[in-house]
């Protein structure tokens, strides 16, 4: 079994999805389950997460109503306001839905990550969030992970996980010395703590992407050094697949998206470690 635990779905408006540049035509477009069927049939994806990728509240309602259309969609991590006193009420609201297993800001584009993850009203948030047994998906590049250590240390009742590695800046990987030393202190820093988990996601887009076809060799050794790196400090029970369809096609198919994932599991995981990845560690976390 396979699961695939981070995309996003859309129906396509420019003022809804503002984060998408006219340098990404890819994205411009309706984006839903039916249009990534066969590349995981190929790649034998049985299942999915989806992920928000806008921030407000019809898009939890939206992406729970493709549930029941779509039956390789098993989960569903939407968004709510964390800051709003109510914010219990309105998780009660999505509770009946079983697909309903957590929330993620988009953090990244926060001006003052530090900040955000300091204050009370997003904090008493997260309490309420993780004590509904809901999972919270973390989403920073890697300069700011240093940012959201004190706060994944603060909730540790429920499972964190960890989006896209954290942004690694793969493009600037060879150049920057920084960049690698900077990453690496941050996932050794939020690996240290049981409850967070890692998704194997996103780092295609990482690479210099407009600037060629797919991934380039160099970015591919980077990438497998990252997974590698995140295998070290998180364990093969605390890492997860993930594709980031259809941001991933910015750079590169889903199927090379996938081989690079199956090529390194393959080759550092056993057998059981193999399941675990693909699908178990998925399962235990978000509850699917």
């Amino acid at each position: 079994m396979k699961i695939d635990t981070h995309q996003h779905f859309w129906r396509y408006r420019a003022e809804a999805l503002p984060w998408i540049s006219q340098d990404m035509p890819a994205l411009q477009q309706d984006c839903l389950p039916i249009d990534v069927g066969a590349s995981l049939a190929h790649a034998e994806v049985t299942g999915v997460v989806a992920v928000q990728a806008r921030c407000v509240e019809d898009e939890t309602d939206f992406l729970l109503g493709l549930v029941d259309s779509y039956p390789t969609v098993l989960g569903v991590v939407g968004w709510a306001n964390l800051a709003a006193p109510d914010l219990a009420q309105r998780l009660s609201r999505w509770s009946h839905y079983a697909a309903f297993k957590g929330l993620r800001h988009m953090l990244q584009d926060e001006p003052d990550v530090s900040s955000w993850a300091a204050r009370s009203d997003i904090n008493r948030g997260l309490a309420s969030v993780q004590h509904a047994g809901l999972v919270y998906d973390v989403l920073v590049f890697d300069h700011q992970l240093a940012d959201v250590v004190d706060l994944c240390a603060r909730h540790s009742a429920h499972w964190m996980v960890l989006d896209h590695l954290g942004k690694p800046a793969v493009r600037d990987w060879a150049r920057v010395t920084e960049v690698a030393d900077r990453w690496r202190h941050g996932i050794a820093a939020l690996a240290a703590m049981p409850h967070m988990m890692c998704k194997l996601s996103g780092l295609v887009t990482e690479t210099d992407w407009p600037g060629h076809a797919g991934v380039s060799t160099t970015d591919k050794t980077t990438i497998m050094a990252c997974f590698d790196f995140a295998l070290d400090a998180f364990g093969p029970q605390r890492l997860i697949y993930g594709s980031d369809w259809p941001v991933c096609q910015l750079a590169a198919p889903y199927a090379q998206v996938h081989g690079l994932a199956e090529q390194w599991a393959q080759s550092r995981l056993s057998v059981n470690e193999q399941a675990a990845f693909w699908a178990g560690n998925a399962r235990r976390c978000y509850g699917l």
